[in-house]
């Protein structure tokens, strides 16, 4: 068997593989406890061998190896329920689940997704992708359990960055509230293990998670209250100095506060300490948190090194960690993080505002460069846009940059707090469209259909890096509300470098007519635009005369330019990457009956009605007939 140890591989000695004889939970359970850490490095090897071909989210997924193996050996799954935050850590659960011969698929078109999902196993009790959702969800779980009378078990395992989201907070609230059987596991892995995860700590954990322990407090605490007169008081006196040497020794005042019993934090590697714990945790009655300290990337040398590279990966050279790279290609992102980079340089007001995703919105050499105009909130994409809000009113020009799934949770923030004050917050959506291999979580496909209703707001899509860079600069001289949303992926003019400084600006709410004919007219925005100007010249061999609109604008359409080539050919074709329901052709639709136009056959392109599942963007764009070979298809079926 092959090891991994701090990025180094090794032959083995000969063992057999436990992970191959694990087909669920119930396998697991038939291992020795002093076997599991030979587990753990298989399930490690397996995981950075599939990731390096399929790429994934590695380093969290890494640093749960330990907790997941102990999860399912301890408890009853899938009558006891494990939800997974985000769902991005859950690919040791996978293969312990029934899903190990399949895991090479991992987030390939057909094959497995890459967070859970409850219709691919049993074991997925609940749909993520986004995060700070597990403890809301797992406290209804828990209720519905109270209810039915059942006694199983409900699990919340969420990573500290997710805590950051008010979502998180309102469920620790309410699950405090209830006062039910819940256990929240917190995996902090942005700190080193502190001398508070040394024998001191260990030692008082040990007791505190004992049956002993609870047993003892609970009678003494009933024994304090029935006493005459001054029971009540010496029972709350007795609980406050234990609150008071707890926290002296460990950080859990604040769940503490919220109604929970706080353990920890303990070393969320150590397999026989976990193992301790949780068997003890899982005989208590109420609200728990346990508190564990992992190292996000463990068992892989450059991830451990680079978690944040790792976090989300293409394929990679294990030997190395190096990326396995393609043609060096700009991307939307890339432009889009220059752009307002040398925009910055010459106007103090611009500010620019992520949500735990500098990197991957291209705004890092913004924060270097201009930190004290920089601002990441952390998850709280309703705070981002209220705070853009409140900036906004003081004369700053806020930039607030989020790829467009994440966007979707601040919709009443965008509405009530930017919108309707009519404020001049630019919202700049990446990874609109089809986004691939992460799957129906991560597709921005609704940003047309949940903006362009709002007054005041202005909705846009480039059709290249050269025009979302004109987009942009216009946008901060407007004054208003503007969206601006754009593709992953690398820009197809790759010769275009925008020059800002003497860079014309964009006109508000005019499109171009990129070519002029006469049969019927391919109205297209954002990145379809381009398929659109293919389709059309090969077309054009076939004797079908076509003309193609770069629409630029959702709203306001330039109703002025469509309709008069609406008119002229009497056959269009709308095409956009965003749900038909509400969207760019539902737009077109109504423009053109407002405009009183009549006799003009419309056929549109786009996403139907449904969610649309993991796989490559190529695939996924071809089977919704929204690439050049779908244009061409539907423009003939016109004159069927």
């Amino acid at each position: 068997m092959n090891t991994v140890v701090s990025g180094q591989w090794s032959g083995g000695s000969g063992q057999k593989s436990l992970l191959k004889e694990i087909n669920s939970p119930k396998d697991l359970k038939k291992v020795k406890p002093e076997e599991l850490s030979q587990l753990a490095s298989e399930l490690r090897e397996t995981i950075i061998s599939t990731v390096s071909k399929t790429g994934g989210h590695l380093a969290s997924s890494l640093g749960v190896v330990e907790l997941t193996i102990v999860l399912h050996y301890i408890f009853d799954t899938p009558s006891d329920k494990i939800i997974w935050d985000v769902g991005h850590q859950a690919y040791a659960h996978k293969l312990l689940t029934g899903r190990r011969d399949s895991f090479h698929t991992l987030r390939q078109e057909g094959g497995i997704s890459g967070f859970p999902k409850r219709e691919e196993s049993e074991y997925d009790c609940f749909d993520v992708g986004h995060s700070s959702t597990s403890i809301s969800a797992a406290l209804g779980m828990a209720k519905a359990r109270d209810l039915r009378g059942g006694k199983n078990k409900v699990i919340a395992v969420i990573g500290d960055g997710s805590m950051t989201a008010g979502l998180a907070f309102e469920g620790l609230n309410h699950a405090g509230h209830l006062d039910t059987d819940l256990i929240v596991i917190l995996n902090d892995n942005e700190m080193s293990i502190s001398q508070n995860v040394g024998g001191l700590s260990s030692y008082l954990n040990r007791i505190m998670t004992g049956h002993f322990y609870n047993k003892f407090r609970k009678e003494t605490e009933s024994f304090l209250k029935h006493i005459p007169k001054i029971g009540g008081s010496m029972a709350d006196l007795a609980r406050r100095a234990e609150e008071s040497f707890k926290n002296l020794i460990v950080p859990g005042m604040l769940f503490e506060e919220l109604g929970f019993k706080y353990f920890g934090p303990i070393d969320g590697h150590d397999l026989g300490f976990l193992i301790d714990t949780l068997n003890n945790l899982k005989i208590l009655n109420g609200p728990i948190l346990l508190h564990l300290v992992t190292k996000k990337g463990k068992g892989y040398k450059p991830a451990e090194e680079r978690p944040d590279e790792f976090h989300g990966v293409g394929s990679f050279d294990i030997a190395t960690g190096n990326a396995n790279k393609l043609a060096e290609k700009r991307s939307f992102t890339d432009v889009f993080g220059g752009t307002l980079l040398k925009l910055a340089r010459e106007d103090n007001d611009i500010l620019a505002i992520t949500a735990a995703m500098p990197q991957g919105t291209g705004l890092e050499r913004f924060g270097k460069e201009f930190p004290d105009r920089f601002f990441d909130v952390g998850i709280a994409e309703q705070h981002a846009l209220t705070f853009a809000a409140g900036l906004a009113c003081e004369g700053y020009k806020p930039v607030v940059v989020l790829y467009s799934t994440f966007m979707q949770r601040a919709y009443d923030q965008i509405l009530h707090d930017v919108c309707l004050q009519n404020l001049p917050v630019i919202i700049a959506l990446d990874r609109s469209g089809i986004v691939g291999a992460d799957g129906p979580t991560h597709h921005g496909l609704f940003d047309f259909s949940y903006l362009r209703h709002i007054p005041n707001m202005v909705v846009m899509a480039p059709k290249d890096g050269g025009e979302l860079a004109k987009m942009l600069k216009g946008a901060l001289s407007w004054g208003g509300p503007v969206s601006i949303r754009y593709p992953r992926g690398s820009v197809p003019d790759l010769e275009i470098k925008p020059n800002v400084e003497v860079m014309k600006e964009l006109e508000k709410g005019k499109g171009e007519i990129l070519k002029d004919g006469k049969d019927i007219c391919i109205v297209a925005i954002g990145s379809t635009v381009y398929p659109a100007i293919t389709a059309a010249e090969e077309l054009e061999k076939e004797g079908i005369n076509v003309s193609v609109i770069n629409a630029r604008f959702v709203k306001p359409l330039d109703a002025e330019l469509i309709v008069g080539m609406a008119t002229k050919c009497g056959k269009i074709v709308t095409v956009e990457e965003n749900v038909l329901q509400g969207g760019f052709a539902s737009a077109v639709l109504e423009m053109l009956e407002e405009k009183c136009v009549t006799g003009i056959k419309v056929k549109r392109l786009g996403i139907p009605d449904k969610f649309v599942e993991h796989g490559g963007q190529d695939a996924l764009k071809k089977r919704y007939g929204i690439d050049k070979d779908g244009i061409i298809k539907a423009v003939k079926e016109m004159f069927r």
